[in-house]
């Protein structure tokens, strides 16, 4: 008759530290061998130092090993599998760290299971692989109890685990770590590394491996989730490493790292929107929550946000709106957001915050000050309350403002006073040019393992971090760039200020290089006022400016009023007396939208100073 693992476990038996275990099933110690031996064929790494030199135990070598762990977590981000995983974590090998084989094991229906290894032999750990958690092994040990397993040496393994150490200690390895692997409160996995040396796990190295272990139990949870999940956050991500367009006068950086939920992305997001009117608009924000229907409904704010912001609206309206579409999506989630629409001409920031940090201001001289403005609750959070006042800053040559969601400041145990500190310290340092080079420094102020962090083995979740940096540009000769002006007002029985505004628009492109790109303005401009004199019972006003160099110049009209209605593209027949004004716009203008105002609204459109025509052009016209 076939024995079972059953019957084996019932025959046999050892006592060990006051309780008592279940030696291994028949035939389970070869098996073990396997996943436990040694790959002899592997060549040896290129540049390895000596396994058996002494450790330097110098502050230079904990920086190094810090900055590996920090290339290993930004890697750790992007894995898909475990076994990719443990490939990047065997990066952390150093001679006083020798790192020389690892094993994840899972946990499934009172049973271990090989889920993945790297740097034993192949086979072992892919031919269905089972240890009952009854077992007298270290990692059902640690799958039972949820605490971590240190072996510093050969003899303590003997004496701690008697029924199983001889499986392992006999394959040139003198020292074992057992780490839990922990997921939202639920051990989810156990971490074995194994060592060539005794390895003293000092409270620094016990550290490293509890922050690594929740970094494979990221990878493990994300292997495990929904492929519906997994590239619902995968496109969410992608789709925030796309920068809006570089304008003159303003850089953006920007930066996102999951640390928490097991997802690749949550609920905080950035986005740069390029404006219809020339400017830029900055946003993050941050969904309460970490899971699959945070992000969701991070997507679908965040489109929200762009198409109010496309629309023309202005900050305030912006977070009006998207407040009120997060209550109609989700009436137990609130969101904090902060919109920022840019001016690259001025360095002008029109800058609404809803229950938002602050952004910090970096000047030139590397001080760095929290710009307090003025705010309004959380999207969502009180319907009917939405009222969000906007601030002007204006940005100089070479200030960087940084805009962040709480992650970057509270992760690691910190309060905004003490996490306010270490971004300041790692916001200040280097040249205002390497703006990547600060937002590098800022993650890593974060993601790096502190000196003498408190109690390193407990694993501490993290928020997600979103990070937006915004640099004023220097623009050269901006003193000798012209701009002209012009503003007047046509008043609903001022039936001749048609004519007049006529007049002046021509005076004021009276050396455009163009004579028809000047009809083209004054029509156009005719059209947008004898709309607001003929649809509406308002005044209109009408602003144009004329900036650039001869030859490169820009004209830019717009046409004001305070009514409500906004206007809508018709298609008018061969007979009709209007509804051609949006049409002619469409067609003669190089750039035109409309934009709501906080009272009424605001037509406009561009034209760009096209080449002189010459003299035969002139006559086929």
């Amino acid at each position: 008759m076939e024995r079972t693992v059953a019957d084996d476990i019932g025959t046999k038996g050892c006592r060990m530290g006051g309780e008592r275990h279940e030696p291994p099933p028949d035939g389970f110690e070869a098996e073990l061998d396997q996943i436990d031996a040694l790959n002899h064929m592997e060549a040896p790494r290129p540049g390895s130092p000596d396994p058996q030199a002494p450790p330097d135990g110098t502050v230079e070598e904990a920086r190094r090993r810090d900055s590996r762990l920090l290339s290993a977590g930004h890697a750790l981000a992007e894995a898909d599998s475990v076994e990719e995983a443990l490939k990047l974590v065997a990066a952390l090998y150093a001679p006083d760290f020798p790192l020389d084989g690892q094993c994840v094991f899972g946990i499934r229906e009172g049973t271990l299971s090989s889920l993945g290894q790297y740097g034993f032999r192949p086979g072992g750990a892919d031919r269905g692989f089972r240890m009952p958690m009854t077992t007298g092994y270290p990692a059902a040990e640690v799958a039972r109890t949820g605490r971590a397993v240190y072996l510093a040496s050969q003899e303590e393994y003997r004496r701690r685990f008697p029924a199983t150490w001889h499986m392992s200690a006999r394959k040139n390895r003198e020292a074992w770590a057992f780490v839990p692997l922990v997921t939202a409160g639920r051990i989810t996995g156990v971490w074995l590394t194994a060592f060539r040396a005794p390895v003293a796990f000092t409270g620094v190295e016990r550290a490293l491996l509890t922050m690594t272990g929740r970094m494979i139990a990221q990878v493990l949870e994300r292997a495990r989730a929904s492929r519906a999940e997994l590239e619902l956050s995968r496109g969410l991500r992608h789709s925030m490493r796309t920068d809006g367009p570089a304008l003159t006068g303003l850089s953006v950086a920007t930066r996102y790292v999951p640390t928490g939920g097991g997802l690749m992305v949550g609920g905080d997001w950035y986005d740069s929107i390029d404006l219809p009117n020339g400017r830029l608009a900055l946003v993050i924000g941050d969904v309460q929550g970490h899971d699959v229907h945070a992000a969701g409904l991070m997507a679908q704010l965040r489109t929200a946000v762009h198409a109010y912001a496309a629309e023309g609206h202005g900050p305030d309206a912006v977070l009006a709106r998207a407040s009120r579409f997060l209550t109609t999506l989700d009436e137990d989630r609130f969101a904090t957001c902060l919109y920022i629409e840019a001016d690259p001409s001025t360095g002008d920031l029109h800058i609404a915050r809803a229950g938002h940090p602050h952004p910090v201001l970096r000047t030139p001289d590397g001080t760095c000050l929290i710009k307090h403005v003025s705010g309004g609750l959380p999207l969502g959070l009180m319907p009917g309350e939405e009222d969000y006042p906007v601030d002007i800053v204006r940005l100089h040559d070479d200030e960087v403002l940084m805009l962040c969601t709480d992650g970057l400041i509270e992760n690691g145990g910190h309060d905004m006073y003490t996490g306010w500190v270490r971004v300041r310290d790692a916001f200040s340092p280097g040249p205002v040019e390497d703006l990547e080079g600060m937002a590098d420094r800022l993650m890593a102020s974060v993601l790096s393992p502190e000196p003498g962090d408190r109690d390193g083995d407990i694993a501490r979740d993290g928020d997600d971090i979103a990070l937006l940096l915004l640099r004023r540009d220097p623009v050269q000769a901006r003193a000798e760039v012209s701009r002209r002006r012009l503003m007047l007002t046509v008043g609903q029985d001022q039936g001749e200020g048609l004519s007049e505004a006529r007049a002046e628009l021509k005076a004021l492109l009276h050396d455009w290089a163009r004579p028809d790109q000047v009809d083209t303005a004054v029509l156009l401009a005719t059209e947008l006022l004898g709309n607001v004199l003929v649809h509406t019972d308002q005044d209109g006003a009408l602003n144009a400016y004329v900036t650039g160099e001869t030859g490169r110049r820009r004209l830019l009209v717009e046409v004001m009023d305070r009514g409500d209605e906004l206007p809508h593209q018709r298609t008018p027949g061969e007979l009709a007396s209007s509804g051609r004004g949006l049409m002619l716009l469409d067609i003669l203008a190089d750039q035109w939208g409309v934009r709501p105002e906080p009272e009424g609204k605001t037509a406009w459109f561009a034209l760009a100073e096209a080449p002189p025509a010459d003299d035969g052009d002139s006559a086929a016209g």
